[in-house]
């Protein structure tokens, strides 16, 4: 393939832009060159700071559409869809790489077939050229016709694009509007109105770019106030473009290049938002998005590179001599330069902050907080969000330097902005502005970290989030500890006035912002600063104060007010568990459950859902609370069931002891047991019911043990799968050795144990019941009295019965009777106060049941009758 005019060799410095999601990409920054290899003519763009990476490596066809954009741009799609652009540093580069792509296509279009993919119709589009009438207002409604039919093909449209610009077609149609209006011909107008809107839609920016210049834009403009589709009314866009006010030039800017730019653009924005809002498709919009975008990447590069500029704009506010207007117009002018930078990509955005910076923004930014005009304020505050929003470790780090030198910081200013401001949208932007400064690095742990940590199952929770969770930033926890210690009480001190202030009656809109914005910062410390906060809250006592605004009238500030304790009983923290009901802070949110009962509104539902997480989550000193405290309440809200179910809950826990972990039972008046929750909730199954024999026995006075500690115990068998095998005793005592088996039998009756040993025998005679042998007596372990001392006091506290020391085991018979029973002496279930009770020094024996369960009366003779 001959090519027209070589590829250029010198490298041009260029940047690389892809369309993704209708935002401009940066790629980055390299140098374009034009090459041949082969067959193919190819763009190369190699990275400016990694040669051997390449940016763009890009084939040219006669299908890509590429276009030329102002002076400095190109842009095409490539074959797989992709919008690209490249954006030149020099005028001489971009027209030197038009040049090469131009020809090429040429070139191609030369070389291709005549029915290379074009059809007949399209072919005879080529054969008669299109041509327009000259404009006048006789013809006006043949021209429109002729461009409807034309713009049906593609052909078509990039024919009409043509010729609508070497014919310069537009600025022959300017004076025909003035006409018209002369004339009043309100058809004509008509007819102009959908000429120009068919010239814009055509999407070609050229055309748009023209369509924008100071001789022209008025003529477009004015023909587009005559919209067809609203024939009584007229807009008014020429008087807002030709308000001189809305240009103020605060420095003036010596190029006027960058000043054509800057007025293309705001008229840009007036077409894209205004006048073309309603008849915009797809591509006109994302045509008018790029021209914008790359103009306002111009402007910006040109005002941050021009030194002199920069220093005169910021010695404005730092002039003392200088009038207020121009310095609330040196403020906007900065807050319209940050709007535009949050356009444009992440390094040129970096580039633009750091210049001001160096220039001085932050004092701007101390300015306008203060400063007593509000459009100040708001601009103020829109710098200063736009500049946390890029890096606010930048504006931490001059505020930490700030506390160094003992200066005034910026989170004061912003907490007095935030407490005397009237205008809600500074305020809140102000709390948020609070929020992020006070944002730690590390993510917050999850709500219920420290109750997993809790679990034995969970134990190595915490451990892991802690190893995995980023360094703390010593610089950061200095900045958050000065807080604590000299800001954060001058933020909250309107809640700590409500203790002065009951009831809670007559509040404004701005104290009620202020009193949500307050509550939102302070469950914002709750969830990012653990302990900090904790502390600090527990020693202002701001629940209690939240808590009286759970009385005011005005509804979303008690949704709020719910929703910081729902988020302190969310933590499952027992501090503020313990702080909630030791100040009876449910008191409140159940008087507006019964207040909106049955009422299916959001305050009511917000509190159920409260009370609903308790029960799900089982906190048990909240119900323990909430039930010993208002069951009487409780019981009249019935037309839900969680209520209820919470007083459920507290009935099932009762004898619940955390401290008394050995205890199994708790009595009532009536002697019955009830159960208990141990084991993390788990509920005990209790034993099997006693015996008649069984609660004889457990019923026995304390002294009979005493007098045999002064004896010798019996040997007993142990039970193994229901066989008897000797056992050795518990206890060696040598100087027992020699008593003769009738001292054992003479204080059977005073020795519980002994005594059912030998029952167990004399019943295994009667039942005449083979026993494989017969079972050694064991002797009794001695009291040891040191134990009895120490249980008397627990026992106490358990029964009102006798005492029992509990260092005698329960021995069995060692005798089974069948192939399934086995004669096992049952757990102690209680001390009964009420009942038979054995007198020491009875002849009447105990009967022990072999066979199963016994009643105190019938089975018990029947065991014995054998």
């Amino acid at each position: 393939m001959a090519l027209v005019v070589p590829p250029p060799n010198d490298k041009k410095r260029v940047k690389v832009y892809e369309l993704r999601h209708n935002d401009w990409f940066d790629r980055g920054t390299g140098f374009c060159t034009g090459r041949v290899v082969g067959d193919e003519s190819k763009i190369y763009v190699e990275s400016e700071d990694q040669p051997e990476r390449t940016l763009l490596e890009t084939r040219i066809t006669k299908d890509d559409g590429y276009q030329k954009q102002q002076d400095t741009l190109i842009v095409w799609t490539e074959s797989t869809g992709t919008d690209m652009a490249l954006s030149f540093q020099e005028a001489e580069g971009c027209a030197a790489i038009w040049d090469f792509v131009s020809h090429v296509q040429q070139n191609l279009m030369a070389m291709a077939g005549p029915d290379d993919a074009l059809s007949d119709d399209a072919m005879d589009s080529f054969a008669n050229p299109l041509a327009l009438p000259r404009p006048e207002l006789s013809n006006l409604d043949d021209i429109a016709s002729l461009m409807r039919t034309v713009i049906a093909t593609p052909q078509g449209r990039d024919s009409l694009s043509k010729l609508v610009i070497s014919e310069d077609y537009i600025r022959k149609l300017v004076p025909i509007v003035t006409m018209a209006e002369d004339l009043e011909s309100l058809d004509d107008l008509h007819h102009l109105c959908n000429i120009m809107k068919i010239l814009v839609l055509l999407n070609d920016t050229q055309i748009i770019e023209h369509v924008v210049t100071d001789d022209v834009v008025m003529g477009v403009v004015g023909a587009l106030e005559y919209d067809p589709d609203f024939p009584t009314h007229k807009a008014n866009h020429r008087r807002y473009l030709r308000d001189r006010s809305k240009f103020k030039e605060v420095v003036p800017i010596q190029d006027l290049a960058i000043k054509k730019k800057i007025h293309s653009t705001w008229r840009l924005l007036y077409l894209k938002d205004v006048v073309l809002a309603r008849i915009l498709d797809d591509p006109t919009f994302s045509v008018l998005n790029s021209l914008i975008f790359f103009n306002q990447v111009d402007i910006v590069s040109h005002l941050q590179g021009n030194t002199a500029f920069l220093e005169e704009l910021f010695g404005i506010i730092d002039d003392l001599n200088a009038p207020h207007a121009r310095k609330k117009d040196a403020v906007c002018f900065i807050q319209t330069c940050c709007a535009i930078a949050k356009n444009i990509q992440a390094p040129g955005r970096q580039t633009l902050y750091a210049n001001f910076i160096q220039n001085g923004l932050l004092r701007v930014i101390n300015f306008a907080l203060l400063n007593g005009d509000s459009s100040i304020r708001v601009a103020g505050t829109d710098i200063l969000v736009a500049m946390i929003d890029h890096d606010a470790s930048m504006v931490r780090a001059y505020i930490f330097r700030s506390i160094q030198d003992s200066k005034r910081p910026l989170t004061d200013t912003l907490i007095e902005l935030l407490l005397i401001e009237n205008d809600l949208g500074v305020k809140a932007q102000a709390a948020d502005a609070i929020k992020v400064l006070l944002e730690p690095q590390q993510p917050p742990p999850p709500p219920n970290a420290e109750t997993m940590a809790r679990n034995s199952n969970n134990a190595e929770f915490l451990s892991k989030m802690r190893n995995n969770a980023a360094p703390a930033n010593p610089q950061i926890d200095s900045f958050i500890q000065n807080f604590y210690d000299n800001s954060a009480s001058k933020l909250f001190r309107p809640l700590k006035d409500l203790e002065k202030r009951r009831p809670i009656v007559n509040l404004t809109f701005q104290e009620v912002s202020l009193f949500q914005h307050l509550i939102e910062i302070l469950m914002f410390l709750i969830r990012y600063h653990l302990f900090r906060s904790k502390i600090f809250i527990f020693q202002e006592g701001l629940p209690a104060r939240i808590a009286q605004l759970l009385a005011c009238q005005h509804k979303h500030l008690q949704l709020t007010a719910l929703k910081f304790f729902r988020t302190c009983i969310g933590l499952q923290d027992d501090s503020y568990i313990q702080q909630m009901t030791k100040n009876f802070l449910f008191e409140p949110i159940l008087n507006i459950v019964y207040t909106t009962m049955p009422r299916d509104n959001l305050l009511n539902s917000v509190c159920l859902e409260l009370f609903e997480f308790v029960k799900r989550e089982n906190v048990k000193p909240v119900i323990v609370h909430v039930v010993e405290n208002y069951r009487e309440k409780l019981e009249e809200i019935s037309y839900v069931d969680t209520f209820q179910s919470l007083i459920l809950r507290y009935d099932q826990m009762q004898g619940y002891n955390a401290e008394a972990d050995t205890t199994l039972f708790s009595q009532d008046q009536d002697g019955n047991p009830h159960r208990t929750s141990v084991n993390g909730n788990q509920r005990w199954q209790g034993v099997k019911e006693m015996d008649a024999a069984e609660e004889a026995y457990f019923n026995t006075s304390d002294d009979e043990d005493e007098l045999a500690n002064k004896k010798a115990a019996t040997k007993r068998p142990s039970m193994s799968n229901g066989v008897s095998q000797a056992a050795r005793s518990l206890v060696d005592y040598p100087d027992d050795e020699e008593e003769s088996l009738d001292g054992y039998v003479g204080v059977m009756d005073r020795m519980p144990i002994e005594r059912m040993n030998a029952q167990a025998a004399d019943e295994n005679a009667k039942s005449r019941i083979p026993v494989p042998s017969t079972p050694p007596l064991e002797r009794l372990s001695e009291k040891r009295r040191r134990e009895e001392d120490d249980e008397e006091d627990e026992l106490g506290k358990l029964s009102t019965t006798k005492r029992r020391s509990s260092s005698v085991s329960s021995v069995s018979s060692g005798v089974s009777i069948g192939s399934n029973s086995s004669n096992v002496l049952r757990r102690k279930k209680g001390f009964m106060s009420s009942g038979k009770e054995s007198t020491a020094g009875s002849n009447d024996k105990i009967k022990i049941s072999l066979a199963g369960r016994t009643s105190a009366d019938g089975e018990g003779k029947r065991d014995e009758g054998g």
